[in-house]
């Protein structure tokens, strides 16, 4: 038998056994992965309704800083964030460097861009369609924006599912602020960098096989949510 081979096999063996250090991260990544993304969208749906409905001085220019912002580079946020909460940085007195909160910090900061921008992208077109029947009416903006959310429900959806994909996703920012400790700030992406480059591929795979399986089930059911946002379109 093969390396190649016995990598699999010993990484399908993980699975089916139920590996206690694959089980412990994954379970750290999903709970960084899901405080991240409730955080993100506790903090990002408003901002991006706001930013949706109403005309204030300066929206324009924001709305083009969320958007650039949806690209922003991983280890440079992870850079950011580590300076800040390193011991002589503003925030060192915290202790937070190197735990999963420092991590879920980092992953807010390049989810949050991306549920902003794209929930306003959603509502904005929204408002666009019925902002005058709304008026004609004398519908309240807030009134307005319950019906704009619920029939966006699907898109937004989407949208929540975007940002969780680029959380759980992330290595760049998590590695840098986490430090990748075992037991401790080891997720998913940064064990298959660790166990990638110590040529120990059994863990690694099991891993890979791990994630590739959630992305495909979070692009599958967002592609399911879209169906059924058009098919409830057409009713």
């Amino acid at each position: 038998m093969t390396i190649y081979s016995e990598s699999f096999f010993a990484a399908f063996n993980l699975l089916a056994t139920a590996d206690k250090d694959l089980v412990e991260i994954l379970y750290l990544s999903i709970n960084v992965s899901l405080l991240s993304l409730a955080l993100s969208c506790f903090l990002g749906l408003p901002i991006g309704a706001i930013l949706a409905i109403r005309q204030f001085p300066m929206r324009n220019l924001l709305v083009g800083i969320f958007n650039a912002m949806m690209g922003l580079p991983p280890v440079v946020v992870g850079l950011l964030v580590y300076l800040h909460l390193s011991r002589s940085g503003p925030f060192g007195w915290l202790g937070l460097l190197y735990t999963p909160e420092a991590m879920i910090i980092a992953q807010m900061i390049l989810i949050t861009p991306i549920i902003i921008a794209l929930s306003c992208q959603v509502l904005e077109d929204l408002n666009e369609d019925y902002k005058d029947f709304f008026s004609s009416l004398v519908v309240p903006k807030r009134t307005a924006l319950v019906a704009y959310i619920v029939d966006a429900r699907y898109s937004l959806l989407t949208v929540v599912l975007a940002g969780f994909g680029r959380a759980i996703s992330e290595v760049g920012a998590v590695i840098i602020v986490g430090g990748n400790i075992d037991h401790l700030t080891r997720v998913m992406t940064t064990a298959i960098a660790l166990e990638t480059s110590k040529g120990e591929l059994e863990l690694a795979l099991a891993l890979g096989f791990i994630l590739l399986g959630i992305s495909l089930a979070v692009n599958f059911f967002a592609q399911w949510l879209k169906a059924t946002a058009k098919r409830r379109a057409y009713v």
